[in-house]
């Protein structure tokens, strides 16, 4: 399960730009792969050397370099010089606790997203940031470097040249990589969406402590999406407003189309925070529900048994001149009685619609 914050007292009194890791280093090396391509022409090779990176720089083609792993400064550093990057938005990306955000600096765009996958073997969401550089020519992404990604679709479709992907420009790359991640995201809402239903089901007839525990950590899983979605919004309004010349106007239009997707799943993520709200409303009702059952069958045993006890302590002082103590069926009379009064309270609860 992610945590809520990040440690971040090892940056405390540095001066800003400086590169300090802030996350879990996920791989030993860094891993990267460069995809250039246009029209007519593709090349994908994965890099030893950031040296090999530069060639691609002042290509007319469109260049991709994928970087998986950020816990290096000396290649991020080598990176940012070579293309220009400021020492502040290095530092952000080595910072894995940002909030989705958009950055114009004129020659290129800085945009901090946040990868969403569901993982089996934690069984709730696993979240990576994504750091993406867009300049005129090349689109740079960082990646913590976790196993797998899911960019799959666009590497694919590159290779294949299906789509218009290659006969469009770096912008249309960015969109690209930005429309895989959230559609992934529905994917991730689908299997919570099952889970949240089950307990649902699970809380209506037995409300046992086991589901509670459940959602407590659909609770705390749907925190992290809220932190990691909400601002997307303003990341591609910002974008599709097309006030910075690296977004050409033909691609402003699917832009549009992922911020409507992009409000659909905060509405989604909404609708199941009520859910589980209301689902633990269910449990606290149910709970105090069978506490009432239970309660009201003891009061009824203790009513029933309050004029027998009565009975019983009465003929239980053993005073001498009692006159039932010597009368040869007093014990079976009692014991009527006693039944009688039994049976009547019981036929009056019934009446009464206490039972």
């Amino acid at each position: 399960m992610p945590r809520l914050l990040k440690k971040r007292t090892q940056k405390i009194g540095l001066p800003p730009g400086t590169l300090i890791h802030i996350g879990d280093e996920t791989m030993k090396d860094v891993k990267i792969t460069v995809i250039d391509y246009k029209d007519d022409q593709f090349q994908e090779k994965e890099v030893l050397s950031l040296d090999e990176c530069i060639p691609f720089r002042d290509k007319d083609a469109v260049t991709w370099i994928d970087i998986e792993g950020i816990h290096q400064p000396d290649v991020l550093e080598k990176l940012g010089h070579c293309y220009g990057l400021h020492p502040l938005v290095l530092e952000d990306i080595m910072a894995t606790d940002q909030r989705p955000k958009m950055e114009d600096f004129g020659d290129y765009l800085f945009i901090v997203l946040k990868m969403i996958d569901y993982s089996e073997n934690n069984g709730g969401p696993e979240i990576e940031q994504v750091s993406l550089i867009l300049g005129r020519t090349f689109v740079i992404s960082f990646q913590e470097g976790k196993e797998g990604d899911v960019f799959d679709p666009v590497r694919e479709r590159i290779r294949t040249g299906q789509g218009r992907i290659r006969k469009m420009g770096p912008d249309y790359l960015a969109y690209s990589l930005i429309d895989s991640i959230v559609d992934n995201y529905y994917s991730v809402l689908e299997r919570l969406g099952e889970e949240i239903e089950l307990i649902e089901d699970q809380l209506v007839t037995d409300p046992t402590p086991a589901p509670l525990r459940v959602i407590h950590r659909l609770k705390r899983d749907m925190i992290f999406l809220r932190k990691s979605v909400w601002p997307l919004r303003e990341v591609i309004s910002g974008l599709e407003r097309g006030e910075s010349s690296l977004i050409t106007d033909s691609t402003v239009i699917y832009l549009r189309d992922i911020y409507d997707h992009t409000i659909q799943v905060i509405d989604t993520i909404e609708t199941f925070r009520d859910m589980l709200s209301g689902m633990l409303d269910i449990y606290l009702s149910s709970s105090s529900n069978r506490l009432n059952s239970v309660m009201k069958v003891l009061t009824v045993i203790a009513t029933i048994f309050m004029p027998l006890s009565f009975i019983v302590g009465l003929y239980g002082m053993n005073f001498k001149f009692m006159p039932e103590l010597e009368w040869r069926w007093g014990y079976p009379v009692v014991l009527i009685v006693m039944a009688v009064i039994a049976a009547w309270m019981l036929i009056l609860f019934k009446r009464k619609k206490w039972l």
